[in-house]
């Protein structure tokens, strides 16, 4: 990780959960994070918690729906830290929305934050790299199990055809990037059940959540992050493509 010292990673979603075992990690190994999120209260608290670590913490507010808030992000970036070395996309949402009785607000809202959320800001990744002449980059996509294969439950159905959606754009970043000649490295990781927030919002039910966490020992927030470490200290010439992760007592 030394050649990563001192340099600039974003990441999106970074109040809780992953983003925040992310945010964690990169600044412990000496890391200027800037986390986003629409409320920063708990970066705070962790940038307060981290003082004395060899890296930063630095929190901005964005909502990844909208798209001007996340150029506005990118270009504060820019002219207070000069850009973004890594970007890990790691913000996304669940609703139990099926395709057949879903709330088209709820469609719209998982695929403005998972599909063109994610899209703006590799872009603007990309774009703040290309302009600097950083060459040795990384953007790291939180992806799902569910962008792999899908299950019968029909909440899960729409959140799971954005997931499906970045495994094609991962797939997509590598083969831009490759036709430009450059090195910036693009990773997925696709983690199945983790213990986090995002299950009870996505099943709007405590108890239902309760169950479902309940089941196995699920995935935790460190497990991911240490995926996303392990793919960012790679030898420069290895990318990591995709990381499948599953809880061993997960199905399927």
């Amino acid at each position: 990780m030394d050649r990563w010292v001192g340099r600039v990673a974003l990441v999106t979603g970074a109040s809780a959960g992953i983003g925040e075992a992310t945010v964690r990690k990169l600044a412990q190994l000496g890391m200027k994070v800037i986390g986003c999120a629409r409320r920063t209260e708990k970066i705070e608290a962790l940038k307060n918690e981290l003082k004395g670590t060899p890296g930063s913490i630095v929190a901005i507010q964005c909502d990844l729906s909208k798209e001007d808030e996340i150029l506005a992000m990118f270009e504060k970036i820019r002219t207070e830290f000069g850009g973004v070395d890594v970007c890990v996309n790691n913000a996304g949402l669940g609703h139990p929305a099926p395709l057949l009785s879903g709330d088209t607000t709820l469609w719209r809202h998982m695929l403005d934050v998972n599909v063109l959320g994610l899209m703006i800001c590799c872009r603007e990744a990309y774009k703040s790299m290309q302009e600097r002449k950083v060459d040795d980059g990384h953007i790291f996509l939180l992806n799902s199990m569910s962008g792999h294969r899908m299950i019968s439950d029909g909440n899960s159905h729409v959140y799971s055809a954005t997931k499906y959606a970045v495994t094609a754009i991962t797939e997509g970043l590598r083969n831009e990037l490759r036709a430009v000649k450059s090195h910036i490295r693009v990773t997925a990781v696709s983690p199945g059940f983790v213990d986090t927030e995002f299950i009870l919002r996505m099943y709007e039910d405590e108890k239902r959540a309760e169950e479902v966490r309940n089941i196995r020992k699920n995935l935790q927030a460190d497990d991911i992050a240490d995926a996303i470490i392990y793919a960012l200290q790679a030898p420069p010439h290895v990318q990591v493509h995709d990381i499948l992760m599953r809880p061993t007592e997960q199905v399927s």
